[in-house]
């Protein structure tokens, strides 16, 4: 029997919602057990070396421009503030409406690419966007 083939895209982002639900939920545990901050802490400093490992075993470029680690190191910024910010969050309110919110930053990088970087406006995309916004809505409820 011959399995269909999957796009990678596909594959990948599949790998990615699973892992990152697991992550909340065990994020949420560990919130619970000790401080959230700590517990974001920990979770950064076992998920480096993972990416810095799978660097090296890799075929990934290591050559660095300037604009490309600027770039790099304010998006980590903003993930280690995103991050910090879930897990307190976590530690003190509903992971259902946690996680859901916090799965909406396709919104903002949407708005985003459409203020910046000139993204086209369809009505698809802004439907899109309102289903997930009424999406929260409802979840939160």
């Amino acid at each position: 029997m011959n399995l269909p083939e999957i796009d990678s895209a596909v594959f990948f982002g599949l790998i990615t919602m699973v892992t990152w639900g697991i992550w909340v939920v065990l994020g949420n545990a560990a919130s619970e057990s000790i401080d959230p901050r700590t517990a974001a802490a920990i979770s950064y400093l076992v998920a480096a070396p993972l990416a810095l490992g799978y660097i090296l075993v890799s075929d990934a470029s290591l050559v660095i421009t300037a604009r490309g680690g600027l770039l790099a190191g304010v998006a980590g910024l903003f993930t280690g503030i995103g991050l910090i910010s879930m897990y307190i969050g976590l530690s003190g309110g509903s992971t259902t409406v946690v996680s859901t919110l916090s799965a909406m930053y396709f919104v903002v990088a949407a708005l985003i690419g459409v203020v910046i970087l000139g993204d086209e406006v369809t009505i698809t995309r802004v439907a899109g966007i309102a289903f997930a916004i009424l999406g929260v809505i409802l979840v939160s409820q």
